[in-house]
């Protein structure tokens, strides 16, 4: 990695983005904010189309660019699955979840699980949500844009690398250069959330995804061209792209070889599969028996219960404005795999020799596989577009992370607990205030990653996901369906759940086994050895089964206890199932009707996965 060079055309495209990014940001955000719904829901104003493309834009974070094109370079097309698998929490969100996030008139999914069942579990979601959002999103958001930004700039002195010692007395390497990146990124990217709240945060969303857009196709296209060789031809190159990647010969099967283990999670499985989404039951990172469940297990808790994914459908205008914008951002997820995975399949076609190294230096390469195709191929010039780009999909996400969380923590902490007669005007300050303390913890803990993380980042975040999500993803879906879950089997599932949870992570990385071992108990660590299982091994087939545990668990104690309230079990907060009472909101004619786009959203999707079968 010797750096990009950039021209200065590529900083005049980088300065012009943020300078139009900044315009768009001050005049929607500079509207006088004198309640809170301005400040945390832009007032319930927001079209279709800025629901739809704030939502994409906001997923689209550093670890998306970076982590998907790493990963589909090492697993293959599988990669895509966490774009097209939306489908699933996508249409519960569209026909199941919207209709009573709406009619509720909530501000946060812990308000909304303070109506359905108590207080404890409205304290309980907003205290793990606010974790969830530091070290799970913005932090691993800051920290993989902070590693690009310090490949591609120089920062002079600040590149010295100076040596202290731990509390053990070990000498470990302070990176400055690190350092410094992440704090201008999370300073720069988060100052919209931080003035204008919800509504700047959108509307700069609708404008950086506009730029994701042309950035990712450049990238695919000049790649493709790039791969043809002399020719240049984009058809010719996605031919050679597809037939690389079956990696039936040469080095490229050798390259697909070289760390099938790791890969399908089990000794002698040959080659790897990298045109098909559907993996074994073992593979670390998509098995096959994950697929289905992952829609309950992490999806509804990423996309539906996520306070930043779910914020830009609460501050919708109407029922139709939140279903449209969830249908269109679905159908931006149908192309999103030609922009990030893609370009992964392309350095394997060209480059395979690196997935030749130990399987350590291949996880290294994997999270610089978006700079290494900028060196490839792009002329001077053309980089500030990709920059630009790739600083969009960092600030879309820090803005809408910080706005959803100082929301929770502004609503459900400091009104519910500290200060119940707290003013409108001293709620939007206490937002300002708490979104920037939020942003300080986020730098420092983005900065300490590099030193504990040893996975690629896409992988080390979806590992997180697969921890906090189950419960609550359980929780909140019976919730909805069922009127005799009660308060009593939530709070149960979701802390069993929690530790259930523990348990299956020290399971699969054998903790349990070494603990049982060092106590002398050796016979009982034979048993507790994971690899008499490996399919439980993969994080999301992990998720899965503490989503059906936690199910199990919310059911048998609802059913023990005594049946909810009347006032938790009204029509606005669970399905009526006689009266069917989720179908407004859905449109005229055809071409305006939700149904009718929805459908064609998931036709498109099943042929994809019939596809790369």
């Amino acid at each position: 990695m010797n750096g990009l060079s950039l021209a200065i055309l590529d900083y005049a495209v980088i300065i012009a983005y943020f300078i139009v990014l900044g315009a768009v940001g001050y005049l929607v955000g500079k509207k006088e904010k004198n309640v809170s719904e301005d400040y945390f829901l832009a007032g319930r104003s927001l079209p279709w189309y800025v629901v739809g493309t704030s939502q994409v834009a906001s997923n689209m974070s550093s670890e998306q660019f970076i982590g998907v094109m790493g990963s589909a370079f090492i697993y293959g097309v599988c990669a895509a699955v966490f774009d097209w698998g939306n489908v699933g929490s996508f249409s519960l969100l569209i026909w199941l979840f919207i209709p009573f996030l709406l009619a509720s008139r909530v501000f946060t999914i812990p308000e909304f699980l303070e109506k359905r069942f108590n207080n404890s579990m409205r304290q309980f979601f907003a205290v793990v949500s606010i974790v969830a959002s530091v070290v799970a999103f913005l932090s691993a958001v800051l920290y993989i844009g902070g590693i690009v930004v310090t490949e591609i700039v120089d920062f002079g002195i600040l590149n010295t690398k100076l040596p202290f010692k731990d509390s053990n007395g070990a000498f470990f390497v302070m990176e400055w250069n690190l350092l410094l990146a992440i704090v201008i990124l999370g300073t720069v990217s988060g100052v919209w959330a931080i003035y204008g709240g919800l509504r700047s945060v959108a509307w700069t969303d609708f404008i950086t995804l506009i730029v994701m857009l042309m950035g990712g196709i450049a990238v695919t296209w000049l790649g493709l061209k790039w791969l043809s060789g002399a020719t240049g031809s984009v058809i010719e190159g996605w031919g050679i792209m597809m037939e690389k990647n079956q990696a039936t010969a040469g080095k490229w099967l050798e390259a697909a070889a070289k760390h099938a283990d790791q890969i399908n999670g089990y000794r002698g499985s040959g080659a790897t599969e990298r045109l098909s989404v559907i993996q074994p039951s073992s593979h670390t990172f998509t098995p096959w028996t994950s697929l289905i469940l992952i829609t309950f297990s992490i999806s509804i808790w990423y996309n539906v219960i996520n306070q930043f994914m779910i914020q830009r459908v609460l501050g919708a205008k109407d029922m139709w404005h939140a279903r449209m914008g969830m249908v269109l951002a679905g159908f931006i997820k149908i192309f999103i795999p030609v922009l990030l995975v893609v370009p992964g399949l392309i350095l394997f076609a060209a480059k395979p020799e690196l997935l030749l190294g130990d399987w350590d230096s291949v996880k290294e390469i994997s999270d610089k596989v978006y700079v290494i195709l900028l060196q490839s191929f792009v002329p001077a010039g053309l980089v500030g577009l990709f920059l630009a780009a790739l600083f969009g999909a960092i600030q879309s996400t820090v803005n809408s992370v910080l706005n959803s969380t100082s929301t929770i923590y502004t609503m459900d902490i400091y009104k519910r607990m500290i200060n119940p007669e707290v003013s409108e005007r001293r709620l939007i300050k206490i937002g300002v205030r708490s979104s920037i303390w939020v942003l300080i913890i986020a730098i420092f803990i983005a900065y300490s990653i590099s030193y504990f993380k040893s996975e690629n980042i896409f992988i080390y975040i979806q590992s997180l996901y697969a921890f906090f999500a189950p419960p609550f993803a359980a929780v909140f879906l019976l919730g909805i369906l069922f009127r005799r879950i009660n308060s009593n089997g939530a709070i149960t599932a979701v802390t069993l759940g929690f530790a259930f949870g523990f348990i299956l992570n020290f399971y699969s990385n054998n903790y349990l086994m070494d603990w049982t071992n060092n106590l002398g108990m050796r016979n009982l660590g034979y048993y507790l050895n994971s690899e008499h299982l490996p399919w439980a091994k993969p994080f999301l087939n992990q998720a899965s089964i503490n989503w059906v545990f936690c199910v199990l668990v919310c059911v048998i104690v609802s059913l023990l206890t005594a049946p909810p309230r009347a006032d938790q079990v009204t029509d606005d907060l669970t399905i009526n199932w006689k009266k069917l009472n989720i179908f407004s909101g859905l449109g005229g004619k055809w071409y305006s009707n939700v149904l009718f786009w929805w459908l064609l959203f998931v036709g498109l999707i099943i042929y994809l996965f019939w596809f790369f079968r």
